[in-house]
């Protein structure tokens, strides 16, 4: 899922416009554009539910992004191919990203209609990487990561509550998949999609843009923002740098668009949000370069930027995260970091 957990209220949501009152209901579909229907799968997680897209094409339908592999989401899809959809055939599923959320039944759905598997390159391969990943592996990257951040104290913790990971909320993925083209428009209820790329929250993510409609993935999403987290397996990437900058890509769309977020409520206001995640970015980067005055480490960092109790789950998010910032101040010259011993990472300005 990737994303921050809810807030009772958002102040930022006051500068959008929410044109529907209410989500649709489990196992049902709503009308939300020409030729776009939504529809909402429950999520086992602080933010319970992931909003899916299906495409009217005429004689088919295209289905975007899957939710997450339950009994209870195979269930509501089964419902839903007998009852809403019934009329005419599934062509094919594209995924937005790699997240378990948005792929989590790609290969369940993939055998049991016969489509094709729609997804850009990279996002195919970090799934497969991180279905292949071994738990053994798994632990030794993250408790590397939790040591050189000064939290090696909580990784008993994390990893009694890791379960199975990336892989225990994947339905085994197909064998083939189409590569998603990001230069070639997609025909689809209707319309031709040209695709806009976003990166930091996930490494190459297809929203899909036509005038007046965008399906935005995770990449800009209302009241909450995406985890933009530095991972155990790229220690030293920068994807907070990433992030904003693919921004810009979503910001030269026009402001009047409606936009269709994986999360929340669909709404208007796309550049009013936009230039809220940059904000809100700029205000946890003086966070962590405030915290580092006097030198800190990660773990000490992660505690100015996120001052609410954190369960393992959230301290996994809340670590990369912070991890994120400093690497985004590393790259611009503003901070240095020291190994001290034990293997303890420190940060200072530089």
């Amino acid at each position: 899922m990737n994303v921050h957990p809810p807030k009772p209220h958002n102040r930022d949501n006051d500068a959008l416009r929410f044109p529907f009152a209410e989500a649709p209901a489990p196992g049902t579909l709503m009308d939300v554009a020409p030729g776009v229907k939504w529809l909402r799968m429950p999520l086992p997680f602080a933010l319970n539910h992931i909003n899916l897209w299906v495409l009217d094409d005429g004689d088919g339908w295209t289905l975007v992004d899957t939710g997450i592999s339950t009994d209870d989401t195979r269930r509501l899809w089964t419902e839903i191919f007998e009852g809403p959809l019934k009329a005419k055939p599934v062509k094919r599923l594209l995924c937005t990203h790699f997240h378990p959320d948005h792929l989590g039944l790609a290969g369940w759905l993939v055998a049991k209609l016969n489509i094709p598997l729609w997804i850009t390159a990279p996002e195919i391969e970090a799934a497969r990487f991180n279905m292949a990943m071994t738990r053994e592996t798994a632990v030794s990257l993250a408790s590397k990561l939790y040591i050189r951040a000064g939290l090696e104290s909580a990784l008993p913790t994390y990893i009694g509550a890791r379960g199975d990971g990336y892989k225990g909320r994947l339905w085994p993925l197909p064998a083939t998949f189409t590569v998603l083209d990001t230069a070639k428009s997609v025909q689809a209820g209707g319309h031709f999609w040209r695709i806009v790329v976003g990166e930091g929250h996930s490494p190459h993510l297809a929203a899909l843009y036509v005038p007046g409609v965008l399906i935005s993935g995770d990449q800009v999403l209302p009241g909450i923002s995406p985890n933009v987290s530095v991972r155990d397996s790229q220690p030293e990437s920068n994807p907070l740098k990433l992030f904003l900058e693919s921004l810009m890509r979503f910001r030269a769309l026009p402001a009047d668009t409606l936009v269709l977020p994986s999360h929340k409520m669909p709404f208007y206001g796309l550049h009013e949000r936009i230039d809220q995640l940059i904000a809100h970015h700029r205000d946890r980067l003086e966070v962590a370069r405030l915290a580092c005055v006097n030198g800190a480490t990660a773990g000490e960092v992660m505690k100015a930027m996120f001052k609410r109790e954190l369960d393992p789950h959230q301290m996994a998010f809340a670590l990369g995260e912070t991890l994120a910032h400093l690497n985004y101040l590393m790259s611009t010259g503003v901070l240095a970091r020291d190994e001290s011993p034990g293997g303890i990472d420190r940060y200072h300005p530089s």
